[in-house]
């Protein structure tokens, strides 16, 4: 399966963004999809995960509340709604499939796709 991210961009502290992460040459309901971050300097971090379904979603603490995970297997497109939107968001952001299990670890996943940079300004 190969994935594309898009949605990043440039916002102001307390804005939104809506990133999409599309699958292509697999059906995306096969997975589940996990996004990740890496911060400028920082090592990549686990933002959120959900299940094949959707019936399942986990987050990381630092996004709790303000970040939702969400997937729409019709469209083979799992989104990222971030609202309240920190200057620390900064970061490249990742979406990654994993067809045996979920969870927080970047190992267990094993497709990747390129990033899209959010950029939050204070």
């Amino acid at each position: 399966v190969q994935l594309v991210e898009s949605g990043g961009g440039l916002v102001q502290t307390g804005g939104s963004l809506r990133l999409s992460c599309v699958a292509s040459g697999d059906t995306i309901a096969d997975y589940a999809i996990g996004w990740f971050r890496q911060p400028p300097g920082k090592e990549r971090e686990f933002v959120a995960a959900i299940s094949w379904s959707g019936s399942l979603t986990y987050y990381a603490d630092s996004v709790k509340g303000r970040f939702t995970i969400s997937r729409d297997n019709a469209k083979n497109t799992v989104y990222l709604q971030m609202v309240s939107l920190k200057p620390e968001d900064t970061a490249v952001y990742y979406c990654a499939a994993d067809r045996t299990g979920w969870g927080i670890e970047d190992n267990s996943y094993d497709y990747w796709g390129q990033g899209t940079q959010v950029t939050v300004s204070s």
